[in-house]
């Protein structure tokens, strides 16, 4: 079965991937950027992407659990950490105390499981979040000697906008970590590392921006496009004016055109948020999406490209500001939807 060519590619530029990378290091200044490769690396494929990051020189890696951890373990080199995002459960302990990759340790009740087991971890911290991590308030009840802090870290929730809240959660964390023994200390995300260098540490964790998005304006020269889906043609058809198109009639023609049908759905992460809104293209011609997006199936108007025909391949428009701008999806939603049935093939 895995020999059966599929009917979605997504061509993934590896070279494009290494340039961000080194473009979001380089925005950190003298702090060391990671890269989160959670989520499969937002879709990309976890294992792929570490390889060649490594090969780059990023030696962090943040994953969400320990399934991802256990997946790209055998990949890192000995001065490579990984760490878990999500913490360390009960039923994580096993699995835990025999991998090299390091829990980050989100509660009390976390750092009571880890402690005294003598291996490294990190310490997340909430600076305004509320999601993950500790209360600064709750530090001075840690017994800091029980354990080997790595990495103490905290989120920005709002590092995309220019708001108060960045400016709080940068007072919160420092002032937080000033008791702390930790080795290293983090707090930005891909759009963070563009406030500046007071939010930079001696660590960054971008994820979004190394796969194509752009979380803030002024990282639009800088950041390439790494995802370049392409779908194949199933059938051509004719339609006359009045003619409608897919579920509950959501385009209906104004004139004569041919259309194609292509293999990609909302199963494969092309949402409905494209119906009547995505984009195509062949050699330069825009295809629009007409219709609503099916599960397996969207149509395209191929009027302007009359060479086209079944069996044919078409890029699909996926710059990733762009795409959400036609989809009302976020960035993050386009890149971790992409789905299983489309073959990853990197250049």
């Amino acid at each position: 079965m895995s020999d059966i060519p599929a009917t979605l590619k997504l061509i993934l530029d590896g070279n494009n991937l290494v340039s961000n990378w080194t473009a979001l290091h380089k925005m950190s200044g003298g702090a060391q950027a990671g890269a989160a490769v959670k989520a499969n690396a937002y879709g990309l494929g976890a294992p792929d992407v570490v390889r060649q990051l490594q090969d780059a020189g990023c030696r962090d890696f943040y994953v969400a659990n320990w399934q991802e951890a256990l997946e790209i373990e055998p990949l890192v080199e000995p001065e490579t950490s990984v760490s878990v995002l999500n913490g360390v459960r009960d039923e994580d302990m096993e699995a835990a105390t025999l991998s090299r990759a390091k829990p980050v340790l989100n509660s009390l009740q976390q750092i009571k499981r880890w402690s005294g087991t003598g291996q490294p971890c990190d310490l997340m911290i909430n600076s305004g979040m509320h999601r993950l991590g500790i209360d600064p308030e709750d530090l001075s009840a840690i017994d800091m000697n029980s354990l080997s802090i790595d990495m103490a870290m905290s989120h920005l929730a709002s590092a995309d906008e220019d708001c108060a809240q960045n400016l709080k959660q940068l007072d919160v964390f420092s002032n937080a970590i000033s008791n702390v023994p930790a080795k290293r200390f983090s707090l930005a995300n891909s759009a963070g590392i563009a406030l500046g260098q007071d939010y930079c540490f001696d660590c960054t964790r971008p994820g979004l921006s190394l796969y194509g998005g752009v979380p803030r304006q002024e990282m639009t020269s800088l950041i390439q496009q790494v995802v370049f889906p392409q779908a194949q043609i199933l059938q051509t058809r004719k339609l006359k004016a009045g003619d409608k198109v897919g579920y509950n009639a959501q385009y209906a023609a104004q004139r004569d055109m041919s259309i194609a049908i292509l293999g990609i759905g909302y199963a494969d992460g092309y949402l409905r948020g494209f119906s009547n809104t995505g984009m195509f293209r062949s050699e330069g011609i825009n295809l629009r999406v007409l219709g609503r997006v099916s599960m397996d199936l969207i149509a395209i108007d191929i009027s302007d490209a009359s060479q086209l025909g079944e069996g044919d391949w078409v890029d699909c428009d996926f710059d990733l500001v762009r795409a959400s701008n036609q989809s009302g999806l976020s960035q993050y939603e386009l890149l971790t939807g992409l789905g299983r049935r489309s073959a990853r093939i990197w250049h």
